[in-house]
């Protein structure tokens, strides 16, 4: 067992934590305060390749594979999350059902667009009484004249209402009958008649980032929109949200090597009692816990990214990759926060927003609580 990363995904993250040291980290203050999207940081990735980075070159992506991808996500999230998730949201979210399950015209409509970040996609499946419970999904559709017609809303949708945003993929109620419930995936471009975007939410962090509510009111679409076989919707989503959470786990990740950083650079200039309060044990004690619990969220990680490229089973490792990370990342924060004392609490310094950032990872794409179940389940239990 070979823990060194193979010479070129090193190369990869040293690239990434450049750009990502030199062009993100100076603005990421003033994106946050300001809730400005980064549009001038998005086109530089697409530039880069990075928004299409697991995706075949044959249609416009890097052709690179998912540890090569989580850890352009670890990387990003190191300094902004903000940047992260909206590279995270497009490409697993956004891009992944169109590649895994379009049609090749399909794929060849919008793939080359995605891929190059020219468009933002985004994914559609939470709504106000469907969250955890996806299967509760209140949007519907149905065929008339050739078209979908659908009604409903969905909600903290991210990367829809920039003005690069380019489709939605949503779950609808295709049937509901006395043979069952049918429940399949649509792309709904931007701009679709019917198809509003709703005003941005005002959050707790990711102020930088996109997310906002969306609504459909006889919003009409090709038939041929329908996103592979009808009726395999929740199945559909259910893998993309696996693949999702090896990106979300990769965001935990950096985000708390991000707060560590802070935190032991500020301790070795932190003076108190005449020394660094690095020399303190009650500060080593933080440090070396943060430290330890990092590491296994990253290998954990790593782990999951690994399982996907050689073609086995990952669901129980992007759980549990998910889950670690979250919570180190809350922790990590937390502790980065207290050991800068009352700086920490200042919004001036990057822990702060670090702080804000990191509890929505305990919460999108499946709470803790579901990534329990998610774990219970794949163990038999």
């Amino acid at each position: 067992m070979v823990f060194d990363l193979p010479e070129e995904h090193a190369a990869l993250r040293s690239t990434v934590r450049e750009f990502a040291e030199r062009e993100i980290a100076p603005r990421a203050e003033e994106l946050d305060r300001t809730k400005s999207f980064p549009y001038e940081i998005v086109r530089r990735l697409g530039e880069l390749g990075w928004m299409g980075i697991p995706f075949p070159e044959e249609y416009g992506g890097a052709g690179a594979d998912t540890l090569a991808y989580a850890l352009t996500v670890e990387e990003l999230a190191r300094v902004d999350s903000s940047v992260a998730v909206t590279l995270c949201a497009h490409t697993s979210l956004g891009t992944q059902p169109i590649f895994l399950y379009g049609s090749e015209a399909q794929r060849q409509e919008w793939l080359p667009r995605l891929t190059s970040g020219q468009i933002l996609g985004a994914f559609g499946l939470t709504e106000p009484e469907a969250g955890s419970d996806a299967g509760n999904t209140k949007t519907n559709a149905f065929l008339l004249d050739g078209e979908w017609v659908i009604d409903g809303a969905k909600q903290f949708i991210t990367n829809v209402g920039t003005k690069i945003s380019g489709l939605v993929t949503i779950t609808a109620v295709t049937a509901d009958g006395e043979d069952g419930r049918e429940i399949s995936n649509l792309i709904v471009p931007n701009g679709t008649p019917g198809f509003e975007v709703g005003e941005p939410y005002r959050k707790m962090g990711w102020n930088a980032s996109d997310t906002r509510p969306i609504s459909f009111s006889g919003c009409r679409v090709p038939e041929a929109n329908l996103l592979g076989e009808r009726g395999d919707g929740i199945r559909q989503f259910l893998h993309v949200l696996d693949i999702g959470r090896i990106g979300l786990a990769a965001m935990g990740v950096g985000l708390a090597q991000g707060a560590f950083d802070q935190a032991l650079a500020y301790a070795k200039e932190r003076r108190a009692f005449g020394r660094p309060i690095s020399r303190f044990q009650a500060i080593q004690t933080k440090l070396a816990d943060a430290s330890t619990e990092i590491e296994a969220a990253r290998l954990l990680t790593y782990k999951a990214a690994l399982l996907k490229d050689a073609g086995r089973p990952f669901t129980l490792a992007a759980a549990q990759a998910k889950l670690k990370s979250g919570l180190v990342a809350v922790q990590a924060a937390n502790e980065a926060v207290q050991i800068h004392g009352g700086y920490g609490y200042i919004e001036e310094y990057p822990v702060c927003r670090f702080y804000r950032d990191a509890k929505i990872l305990t919460i999108g794409e499946g709470t803790d609580e579901i990534q329990r179940l998610v774990i219970a389940r794949e163990l038999g239990a």
